[in-house]
């Protein structure tokens, strides 16, 4: 062997190795990060807690989003206020891309099956568009809906009519012609996918 290709060979060698390093060390810092998340969201983001939504499976762009406005106090809750205050643009990236690999788990709950199909339709005529798929895509500027927990989905919806969490200027409209009834009937259907 030529003395250039061992050369070549070595540092191919520790190119390889430090990449592994580094993957390493990346993996052991989005763990350490997202261990927190945990506590609330439950193990790659299927929280068994009523009051906590899934977040495993939601794209990488949408949590960046959202936990960038909890980050900057843009969209309400204390106990995310407090758990995002100290990450850096890049720990909300690890974070983001970390639930975005994670599987959505539907929860199992309650619903009125009369109220899941009035919802159902609505969901057609109103929703669909940017919910794919029955609100079951994870869409860069959209959450999973269908399966998502039922108390989380009627406090966020219910946020977005009071105007204390902002709401996208396609979706204002749409949510403006719904009654309490109306609402009602599209968390029973999101929350019929079991």
């Amino acid at each position: 062997m030529t003395k250039k290709y061992i050369r070549h060979t070595l540092l191919a060698c520790g190119a390889l190795f430090s990449l592994s390093l580094a993957t390493g060390t990346w993996a052991a810092d989005v763990n350490k990060l997202v261990e927190s998340c945990a506590a609330c969201h439950g193990k790659g983001g299927a929280s068994p807690e009523a009051a906590f939504p899934n977040v495993g499976g939601y794209s990488a762009a949408y949590m960046t989003g959202a936990l960038t406005l909890y980050k900057n106090k843009e969209r309400p809750s204390q106990l995310m206020f407090q758990a995002v205050k100290d990450l850096s643009d890049a720990d909300i990236k690890q974070i983001a891309e970390y639930f975005a690999e994670q599987k959505f788990v539907r929860a199992s709950q309650k619903f009125d099956p009369v109220l899941a199909k009035k919802g159902q339709e609505i969901h057609e005529q109103s929703c669909e568009r940017c919910h794919s798929e029955n609100g079951s895509v994870a869409g860069n500027d959209a959450g999973i809906l269908a399966g998502q927990k039922m108390t989380y989905l009627a406090e966020q919806l219910k946020l977005f009519s009071e105007g204390k969490r902002p709401i996208p200027k396609k979706m204002k409209p749409k949510l403006e012609q719904l009654d309490k009834a109306g609402i009602d009937a599209l968390i029973n259907y999101y929350g019929s996918f079991q």
